[in-house]
């Protein structure tokens, strides 16, 4: 009876892992409407909090999670144009639960009404810690740092207009590291922007939308604000990684979101290539080296475990 029991609850499925995205459309996915879109895809795989029905970059890190064996349920709660600050204030009700994994995400300039300044989000991404960490002290905190728009690097007045094209990111990715400094609870700043900046470098994305020349993927929409499905497509395996510690490269050159919206496997691979530099997983050689320690160890306990049985 006993031998019954245990080899149920062996055979029960392993809990599932919660995780909340809190963000604006960088993380819906904008433009609605889109061809194709981000903001539809497979809402029927999460909850959208707000009832909207919006899918977006996290159902694409649910559909990563699938495909790699992982048990996620998924929730966002998103909205147009706002930061931490406006989620904070109108939507604790939804927000004030014990979530095993939650992603940050704020407005891409930092502050709307003071572009280049983290002082609000370092405000408000302390208050979430706090609030999340009250319901579980082991939560998984994660800040998104989005790109560069390329609309304020070369065509609208803004601190970066005139600048290189990574210099927008360059400040974001201060200022997210700056509210992650602020509180011990946040783990981690998920490097988005970071990831696009590599594509530009690379030579894998174009690096101005505006100039006639393309000289690779555009990682922006055609309002050069938001994000291209390439973009978003990005944004999801920088997540993915970081908070299942899943190399973004081992979902493949047939990985299922990149085939429906139509991406080649050389285009899908490049984009995981990207993603995989911005992951903190162990690289290819650190893994054969702690195999061949592991091994080695194995062999030392064979042969002490030899010596003792002739002893």
């Amino acid at each position: 009876m006993a031998l019954t029991a245990t080899l149920s609850l062996s055979a029960l499925p392993a809990a599932a892992d919660s995780i909340l995205f809190v963000g604006n459309s960088f993380t819906y996915g904008e433009p609605a409407g889109g061809s194709p879109s981000i903001q539809n895809y497979n809402a029927n795989s999460v909850t959208d909090l707000n009832g909207l029905g919006i899918g977006g970059v996290p159902a694409l890190f649910k559909a990563f999670t699938e495909q790699a064996g992982l048990n996620y349920t998924v929730s966002l709660e998103t909205a147009p144009g706002q930061g931490l600050d406006y989620h904070y204030t109108n939507k604790l009700a939804l927000l004030d639960k014990p979530w095993d994994h939650v992603v940050l995400q704020s407005y891409s300039t930092l502050d709307a009404s003071n572009p280049g300044n983290p002082a609000k989000l370092i405000q408000y991404a302390g208050l979430f810690a706090n609030l999340l960490t009250a319901q579980n002290p082991n939560v998984d905190i994660n800040l998104t740092a989005t790109w560069s728009r390329a609309d304020l690097t070369y065509r609208t007045q803004s601190p970066w207009l005139g600048k290189p094209i990574d210099a927008m990111q360059a400040d974001v990715q201060q200022g997210y590291e700056q509210a992650k400094a602020s509180n011990a609870s946040i783990n981690r700043v998920l490097e988005v922007g970071g990831a696009w900046n590599d594509a530009i470098q690379s030579g894998l994305a174009d690096a101005d939308p505006y100039d006639g020349v393309s000289t690779g993927l555009n990682l922006w929409a055609p309002d050069n604000y938001h994000a291209s499905v390439f973009g978003y497509y990005l944004e999801a395996l920088v997540v993915f990684g970081n908070v299942t510690g899943v190399d973004p490269l081992s979902l493949g050159a047939n990985e299922r979101v990149a085939r429906d919206y139509g991406f080649t496997a050389e285009q899908t691979l490049a984009l995981q290539r990207v993603a995989h530099g911005r992951v903190s997983v162990p690289e290819p050689s650190s893994l054969l080296l702690m195999g061949t320690a592991l091994a080695g160890l194995g062999w030392v306990r064979r042969r002490r475990g030899a010596a003792a049985a002739r002893a």
